[in-house]
């Protein structure tokens, strides 16, 4: 019987993180934010494709995370869905989408995953207001992966882009808010600019798996933005970020051949003319 599945790639679940958890597998997260960077994200064969609200940073030329909105998350991460088949799809929930209640929280969820079709919302937070708008997701049947530690949304807050869990007092709420959002129904938790060892602690103290940007080697997977990780973003260069490759480079290279070829009238050469 032809089920229409054949041919189909298996996609990557929440079930199958917390399995990999269990089994020691490290779990591969990138952000994508456009259709044809998020194909080559996922035929490459990253775990988890994010549309983070850091395209405020990388895509809409913002200096936080804060001006972005619900329809900026979903109409690229519309686009995102578009070329992703087998990674697990997150779409960050923007700054006051999930803050005024959890009859919002409800509404603005709903809203991404029907008009993008991804598989989960991520949310940042751990304290009990953030663990009542997780658990009220996920009775409604929308999966979370939560978010602690810096907290980009929160950055004024927190008085800037600093690690987070440094004193005891901090590194014991981190501790709680991981426990709190495990116990309110999350799948999964980022930790965020927290120091290893503390991150490595609430990775073991928890069932679901821990994904880290800027939290050392010992959570169960790790995640970075697409545009610093390929150099298109030189002006970023914090300690925890490696390049794995030098786009901007390349391209202010590529352009300069072509503004060059342009004015020299070598381009367009007669091959690239119709008769």
């Amino acid at each position: 019987m032809n089920t229409g599945t054949e041919g189909r790639e298996k996609r990557v679940t929440t079930r199958e993180l917390i399995s990999m958890k269990a089994r020691g597998d490290k779990i591969v997260v990138l952000t994508a934010y456009d259709f044809l960077f998020a194909g080559i994200v996922d035929a490459a064969g990253v775990d988890v494709v994010l549309v983070g609200d850091s395209l405020g940073h990388v895509v809409l030329g913002f200096d936080s995370t804060i001006p972005v909105t619900l329809d900026d998350m979903i109409r690229h991460g519309a686009a995102v869905r578009r070329a992703v088949r087998r990674a697990l799809l997150v779409v960050d929930m923007p700054f006051m989408s999930f803050h005024v209640s959890a009859e919002d929280t409800l509404r603005n969820a709903g809203r991404i995953l029907k008009e993008t079709e991804a598989e989960s919302v991520k949310l940042e937070g751990g304290d009990d207001e953030a663990a009542r708008h997780v658990r009220a997701l996920v009775r409604a049947g929308i999966p979370v992966m939560g978010h602690i530690g810096l907290t980009p949304q929160s950055v004024h807050a927190l008085g800037g882009y600093r690690v987070q869990g440094r004193d005891a007092v901090t590194a014991d709420r981190l501790r709680q808010e991981a426990l709190r959002l495990q116990d309110a129904g999350a799948y999964a938790v980022v930790l965020e600019l927290v120091p290893a060892e503390l991150a490595g602690e609430i990775s073991r103290s928890l069932a679901i798996p821990t994904i880290g940007i800027g939290a050392g080697p010992q959570t169960d997977g790790q995640v970075l933005v697409l545009p610093d990780m390929l150099g298109l973003n030189p002006g970023f260069q914090p300690k925890f970020l490696r390049r794995f490759g030098d786009l901007g480079a390349a391209a202010r290279a590529a352009v300069a051949d072509y503004a060059a070829a342009v004015r020299s009238g070598e381009y367009p050469a007669p091959e690239h003319s119709f008769d």
